[in-house]
């Protein structure tokens, strides 16, 4: 609430805010009706004590002075102000292992974009810093939403075995901070989001949401943020995204287009300071041992890397103007006044270029093949919410910041689930059905299990070369079907501006095109430019070659014939980029 720092005794919370130059937080959430709150109103240390620090209602101390004027006791007074089972329960001696019960009030999610979002943020203008902060605001919202209304889950009964969705939704207090815990000061533009347990049950009563239900499906949340604010990114700045790599054969991450990547190295301080300090434990984590370090043992020292650099935040008061101004003047001193001052105009021209060469079309077939690929290869058995959030993130990388048609990610779920999958072992679990897969060559069925023990590549790059043989596998049949005239799969199309009206393929064979689904990977887009340029050069061939024969047939006539017009190049439906409606409903 004070930027993760603290006060000192009788400082207000607003003052302490005013010093640490954080904004005071607000209430978000649909079940802020039933507590007597408005979303959108500042967070007081009277509401947030009682709710996030005891579990009661927020305006407790208004309901027991009229209980207490009425002649309640003070401990009926103060029950009656309980939402759901009172904390003091868990120190009770009849609670089984009442010593091991730690009273639990509150999950804490943080809402991140990427690095060069916060690179924007801070070293454009004050308009573009507005823009992107309401994208934040509107992605950050959504995804609460949609964790309200389909994850959120309450539990009641003994030991918590009857689980319902909660009755009116979240309750969630949302805290902006604007900078990392660099000893440099460096942007970092991000929401603390303190959601809290107390939740209402169908029937009307209060109790504790469980946890495992918002565990499981972090992750799906995490794609479907970062799905949502690259579309309001680009329906309202009209730049685009790409892949970047950031560690070497793990999955990477999409960024702005056109951002210099040097700006990411001068914005991520704090990893380079983990970076330094992990091959010390890596090292004495080995000689330990006696052997490397496999992937969760790896993730431990990099956590543990992150808490031995973390520094406290900074103590003098500066306002958010005073840091937009020092990182500026850092930023220039480091890459010169041409980097800082060009990045809008280099973010456009790079959105160009990539609407140019990036269709914004899903298929859903090869999007479900990619999909089961990818996480059969590094699960092996998985559930729904894995192949969602991989859905989600194929989303991303086809589409680039275009919107994406509602329910769209789980349809493609659905499709891999009917298609490609098997039940096994218990809790809904299921794997991939490689007699779907490959359901002709008795040969082919076994080309992902060599994939799965090839310990010498990571296992996302394992998981590409799984999703790219299943790409070409799906592309050979349908070759093989138009061959027999065969109907094609469905394709669902990204609406676009420039041909509102338009339906699914209706762009491309207007333009003169086959609408063959392309996947969105460097290797796959070259290999059909290349298509395409000696499909061109054959026809030009084949027209001179009719030509001659034809002017070998009629020698009589004195005239040549006129030439044939040039085969026309296929020209892309380019969408233009920063003009769709934007999404979430807020103009």
């Amino acid at each position: 609430m004070v930027g993760d720092g603290w006060r000192a005794a009788g400082t207000s919370l607003r003052a302490a805010q005013e010093e640490a130059g954080v904004p005071p937080g607000v209430w978000k959430g649909r079940g802020l009706a039933a507590v007597g709150l408005v979303a959108g109103d500042v967070v007081t240390e009277r509401q947030a004590d009682p709710l996030l620090g005891e579990g009661r209602h927020p305006d407790a101390d208004r309901i027991e002075r009229a209980l207490l004027a009425e002649g309640k006791s003070p401990a009926q007074a103060r029950r009656a102000t309980v939402l759901g089972r009172p904390i003091e329960h868990n120190r009770s001696p009849k609670t089984e292992k009442a010593k091991e019960c730690i009273p639990w009030l509150g999950m804490h999610l943080v809402f991140r974009p990427p690095p060069t979002v916060h690179i924007a943020w801070a070293l454009m203008d004050d308009e573009t810093r507005r823009v992107l902060e309401l994208c934040q605001d509107i992605a950050r919202d959504q995804t609460l939403e949609w964790v309200g209304e389909s994850v959120a889950q309450i539990r009641w009964g003994s030991g918590g075995k009857r689980r319902r969705p909660i009755r009116d939704g979240l309750i969630v207090a949302v805290f902006r901070h604007y900078e990392s815990r660099a000893a440099d000061s460096r942007p970092l533009l991000h929401d603390h989001a303190v959601v809290s347990i107390r939740a209402r049950r169908p029937d009307g009563t209060w109790g504790n949401q469980t946890a495992g239900a918002l565990m499981t499906h972090i992750v799906a949340a995490d794609a479907l943020y970062t799905l949502l604010f690259m579309e309001e990114v680009s329906a309202r700045l009209g730049w685009a995204w790409e892949p970047r790599e950031v560690t070497p054969g793990r999955r990477p991450v999409m960024e702005i287009a056109g951002i210099d990547r040097r700006l990411i190295g001068w914005q991520s301080t704090r990893r380079q300071q983990i970076a330094d300090a992990l091959p010390v434990l890596t090292a004495k984590y080995e000689e330990r041992q006696g052997h490397p370090p496999g992937e969760r043992a790896a993730y431990a020292l990099a956590c543990q890397a992150a808490d031995q650099t973390r520094s406290p935040k900074r103590k003098e008061l500066r306002s958010l103007a005073e840091l937009r101004e020092r990182w500026r003047a850092s930023a220039i001193a480091a890459f010169g006044t041409c980097t800082v001052y060009r990045l809008a105009e280099r973010a456009r021209a790079a959105a160009t270029a990539v609407w140019a060469r990036v269709r914004p079309v899903v298929d859903i077939a090869l999007a479900a093949a990619e999909t089961i690929a990818v996480v059969y290869v590094m699960r092996g058995a998985f559930k729904h919410h894995h192949l969602l959030a991989e859905a989600r993130r194929h989303l991303s990388y086809i589409l680039r910041g275009r919107p994406h048609q509602p329910g769209l990610d789980e349809q493609i779920v659905q499709t891999a689930i009917d298609a490609y999958t098997r039940p096994v072992g218990r809790g809904r679990m299921m794997t991939a059905d490689l007699r779907a897969l490959y359901p002709h060559d008795m040969e082919d069925r076994a080309v992902l299990r060599p994939l799965t023990r090839n310990r010498s590549a990571t296992p996302y790059q394992r998981a590409r070369l799984a999703a790219d043989a299943l790409t070409a596998r799906v592309h050979a049949a349908r070759r093989a079907d138009r061959l027999n005239s065969r109907p094609r799969p469905h394709t669902v199309a990204v609406p676009s501006t420039a041909r509102p009206n338009l339906r699914p393929g209706q762009a491309e064979r207007r333009a003169g095109r086959d609408p063959e689904p392309t996947t969105d990977v460097a290797a796959v887009e070259q290999t059909s430019r290349t298509l395409e340029a000696a499909a061109a050069e054959m026809a030009a061939r084949l027209q001179a070659g009719i030509r001659e024969r034809a002017a070998a047939r009629r020698p009589s006539l004195q005239t040549a014939p006129a030439a044939a017009p040039p085969p026309r190049t296929p020209q892309p439906v380019q969408p233009a980029p920063g003009r769709t409606a934007p999404t979430g409903g807020i103009a």
